[in-house]
């Protein structure tokens, strides 16, 4: 459902918020399940491909942080 409005009325969260809030959650879910897929990886000795997977966890890691740190600002006001 997306619209032009802010439905915080109905979740007692405003849109930006709760947008912030899944991100971080999606960021750091892709980073346990690449910790799964970097361990196949390992298992068959494909090196390329799990540190593909590394990187892409470091990234998954570096925007759960971001995220983090701006919803704390968001959320104390700032």
């Amino acid at each position: 459902m997306t619209s032009g409005t802010e439905t915080g009325q109905v979740t007692g969260t405003q849109d930006k918020d709760y947008n912030l809030i899944w991100y971080v959650e999606a960021c750091l879910s892709n980073a346990l399940r690449l910790e799964t897929y970097i361990q196949d990886a390992e298992r068959d000795k494909d090196n390329e491909v799990a540190d593909l997977f590394r990187k892409a966890q470091a990234d998954s890691r570096k925007g759960a942080e971001l995220g983090k740190e701006l919803l704390r600002s968001r959320l104390a006001g700032g």
